[in-house]
């Protein structure tokens, strides 16, 4: 077993260091066990041409894995970014974005870059966990300037992986137990319990609706210490 029953139901050690980097506008560093990624959030100016002269603002999201993030290389992502990195930033950008009222921002954006340090499973998880503390010290920065007069956030949230292995469930899979569990699901909930996104897959089995639901349900468990630890780190617990 990757993990001794008794741990399946646990979160690995996280760790939330904020201001990790001077010059953004904001910056953290999240870790999910071994797995490591620096978020930094930056303004700009000006929104996409589709909410020109709308009065409302935008959040979008990059992600990739650093070279020496894995074990074996993983070549830079120059000219464009590859499938699974645009798949995963878009899902980061949607899931962020429906946690915060886009209108107080007026006509800006935040950019939310997801550097992957290291590797170990839950990569996705732990960037939008560490993303949205990251924007709310930008938000309060940006009432500190004067930039906006309210926190735009409507809820806390996190993200979380489950996995299923035979007849039992898995939290927070490192990438060792990712590989072989038959079930792999990716949960980004809110405080209150809300659904931003589920990501699950039966990778080597099928799965139930009631299986889905104790996924679920141990996810929001997860998730739930998760916002904890981030109230924590801001100063709001």
């Amino acid at each position: 077993m990757p993990r001794s029953r008794e741990d399946f139901e646990k979160l690995r050690p996280v760790k939330i260091i904020p201001d990790f980097l001077p010059n953004p506008l904001s910056s953290v560093l999240i870790e999910f066990g071994n797995t490591k990624v620096l978020i930094t959030v930056s303004l700009d100016d000006k929104v996409p041409p589709f909410l020109k002269g709308t009065g409302t603002g935008w959040i979008t999201v990059e992600y990739a894995f650093l070279p020496g993030a894995t074990k074996t290389r993983t070549p830079r992502e120059v000219l464009q970014r590859k499938g699974r990195s645009l798949e995963i930033q878009r899902m980061l950008g949607r899931v962020l974005r429906s946690v915060v009222d886009l209108t107080v921002l007026g006509e800006r954006t935040l950019w939310v870059d997801c550097d992957v340090l290291n590797a170990d499973g839950g990569t996705r998880s732990a960037s939008a966990t560490g993303a949205f503390v990251a924007l709310k010290i930008a938000f309060k920065k940006l009432i500190e300037q004067g930039l906006i007069d309210r926190d735009p956030t409507l809820e806390y949230l996190a993200g979380v992986s489950v996995g299923k292995l035979g007849n039992d469930f898995l939290l927070d899979l490192n990438y060792e137990e990712d590989s072989i569990v038959d079930v792999d699901a990716n949960f980004f909930m809110t405080e209150s319990g809300k659904i931003a996104e589920i990501q699950a897959s039966g990778e080597k089995s099928l799965f139930s609706w009631e299986e889905l639901e104790a996924m679920k349900n141990l996810a929001f468990k997860g998730i739930t210490e998760l916002i904890q630890k981030q109230k924590e780190v801001l100063g709001e617990a």
